[in-house]
This record gives C-alpha cells, structure tokens and sequence, in this order.
C-alpha cells in the first residue's frame, strides 16, 4: 500500500472547502497530503495539482470528492483519469461515486464499467460548466435590463470640471490642459466630458 492523498478544489477564493475537507478527514487522509486549488476547473494548469501529480507514485490511492472537483473539461478529465491510474499506477476514488473506484473490479467488466461511469460523469461536469455559463450571462442580461450597473462607480468629478469643460468646449483649452487641470489623465478627461455631454443631452 502507498500514500494516501486527497485533492480538493473550490472555482474561487470566497468559496468554502470545508465540505470536501471533511470528507477526506473522515477517510484518514493526512492533512499534509491534501492539495487545495481555488481557481476554475476548466482546465489542469492548477499548481497545487500539478503538485500532487508529480507527487503520485505506483500504488498511491487518490481521493476526491466528485468528479467536478477534478475538473468540468469532458476530454481532460479522461486524459488525467489515465494519466493517474495508469502512467502513474495511482488508484483513484471518487467519494460520492462509488462506482469510480479503481481498486474495484480490475477485470475487463469493472473496467469497462469504470469507463462507462466516468465518461458519463465527466460530460456531465462539462455539461454543467456550459449551463454556469449560460445562467450567468442570462442573469447579467436580465439584471442590466433592470438598470443594475456594473463594475465600479466612476469616481466624483472634481469641483472645477465644469469651468474647465466649458473652457474646453470652447476652444481655450486643448485635452491636455483640460486634464490637467481636472488633475486626471487626458484619455479620462475625454471620455467623462463625452459622458458629461451625453448627460446635458
């Protein structure tokens, strides 16, 4: 028997891995053998699991919690899963899938089965990714229609941007005395006093 390890991954930094953690405590993993990545799973250019995949020797055993946590890229999660259990000759358990245990069934039927499970899981997790997408775009859309606005609010316009906007305007003032003036960049003079006119429409 080799060492035991777990890998877990959250898509961002305000999302919480304690669910995952306590499932791999629960199974003995050693803290010191736990890989965490917080960023999407879209695809394996992940340091701590490229950490752990080096790590991996012959008959070393692998826990993650669910087939998403690996990864959401349908094609890639194949080529790890081999990469894992036969480059590398790590065993593999998914924890909410049982079916996905490569120390079961190393006979051709469990294999195929394996297979069968984890391609259909692995589409699945893509699949997701797609619709995560999709809802986010829709709600953006549907939240932009209700006049939310995004990104940060642009910042107060100093006290004297009228006088200078009204100097500008007229000619007594070129885009870089303007800005200057105003204390802002040239590029962000121009584009507030387009907004500003735009406003006075």
């Amino acid at each position: 028997m080799g060492k035991i390890y777990g890998y877990v991954r959250v898509s961002a930094r305000d999302q919480n891995e304690d669910r995952q953690m306590i499932a791999l405590s629960e199974l003995h993993v050693p803290k010191e053998n736990i890989f965490l990545d917080k960023q999407s799973g879209k695809d394996f250019q992940r340091p701590q699991y490229q950490r752990l995949l080096k790590r991996l020797e012959q008959n070393d055993l692998l826990y993650i919690k669910s087939i998403d946590r690996l990864g959401r890229n349908y094609e890639e999660i194949i080529e790890q899963w081999r990469i894992i259990s036969k480059v590398r000759q790590a065993d593999i358990v998914v924890i909410d899938m049982p079916l996905l245990d490569t120390r079961k069934g190393k006979d051709l039927m469990g294999t195929f089965l394996s297979d069968v499970v984890l391609q259909v899981l692995s589409f699945v997790a893509e699949n997701e990714r797609g619709n995560i997408r999709q809802r986010q775009a829709e709600g953006i859309a549907a939240a932009k229609a209700r006049g939310v606005k995004f990104g940060r609010p642009p910042a107060p316009l100093p006290a004297n941007f009228h006088d200078v906007y009204r100097r500008w305007v007229a000619g007594k003032l070129t885009n870089e005395e303007a800005a200057r003036e105003c204390g802002m960049p040239t590029a962000s003079f121009r584009y507030r006093a387009k907004a500003y006119q735009n406003a006075a429409l």
